[in-house]
């Protein structure tokens, strides 16, 4: 199940890189989490209703609608760094949040043996590296906006560090609190429908644009949305049949199909610490899951 939520994370992820450049990070989660939603509610509402295997009390409801909270913020910084980060850079070091989910893990009461700990090490040593460049060929370069080059890519690996710590505490969280209290499917019906309404009512104090997008972008948008959720609900049958740790890190290679779309469609190129980075970044991920 995680292999699987993985596959269906990186390919979302591809296809969000594309929508929040087109409509911006904001509409781009805030119209994902509908299509989501919508799906979900259809496929509840086939298998009897909304209230089949929660627990009893407000309590189960109340976690469920906190990782909701925990994930839309976590989802808008991620979607931010692909809006204005390079995706074979920024999609590698999100997808490190398993390191912070394994700590917490074990804090739970999971065992972590050594290797896993040194891949958690392994890990860290990616992430700076993958965010760190050399080169000097780039030091005047600009984007159309007139802003730096490197200025941009920091703001991506800034807002990508922040989505893997977030992600890190959320997945923990759902793996030994809200999946047994409310169930696979539902928590993540409730965490969509908590994005929704807090996407809208923050927009305003914001002064993000909730305004309906226009063309093709519907299409992205529809496919993130059924993607991503697909995702969370097979990450979350593995997390309540699995080990935490185990299957987040499973979970988390979806770094690594995002980065081969990338380096296929996209033609991103990256200097060769870079490169080391983000191979030293998976190694570490494999090693936590050893």
């Amino acid at each position: 199940m995680g292999l699987a939520g993985a596959v269906c994370w990186g390919f979302a992820d591809f296809a969000a890189r594309f929508a929040s450049r087109r409509v911006g990070a904001y509409r781009t989660l805030l119209y994902m989490q509908f299509f989501g939603c919508l799906a979900l509610t259809a496929y509840l509402l086939a298998r009897g209703g909304f209230h089949q295997g929660i627990g009893p009390g407000w309590r189960p409801w109340g976690m469920a609608v906190a990782a909701g909270l925990v994930n839309m913020a976590s989802s808008l910084a991620l979607y931010r760094s692909f809006e204005v980060g390079t995706m074979s850079i920024v999609a590698p070091v999100s997808s490190c949040y398993p390191a912070l989910t394994a700590v917490l893990s074990f804090e739970s009461g999971e065992r972590i043996g050594v290797l896993k700990a040194v891949g958690l090490g392994v890990t860290l040593v990616g992430v700076i590296l993958a965010g760190t460049s050399f080169g000097g060929g780039k030091e005047g370069a600009a984007n159309p906006d007139g802003t730096s080059v490197r200025v941009t890519a920091a703001k991506g690996l800034l807002w990508a560090i922040l989505a893997a710590i977030g992600f890190g505490f959320l997945f923990w969280f759902l793996g030994f609190y809200v999946v047994p209290a409310v169930g696979s499917t539902m928590s993540v019906w409730v965490m969509r429908s908590t994005a929704i309404v807090g996407l809208f009512l923050l927009a305003a104090p914001t002064q993000q644009s909730v305004g309906l997008p226009h063309g093709t972008v519907w299409w992205l948008l529809m496919a993130v949305g059924f993607l991503d959720t697909s995702a969370f609900v097979m990450n979350n049958a593995g997390l309540r049949i699995g080990p935490v740790s185990v299957v987040s890190v499973l979970a988390s290679l979806y770094g690594a199909v995002t980065v081969l779309l990338s380096w296929i469609f996209l033609r991103e190129k990256l200097e060769w610490s870079q490169w080391l980075g983000i191979a030293v970044l998976f190694c570490g991920i494999a090693a936590v899951n050893l």
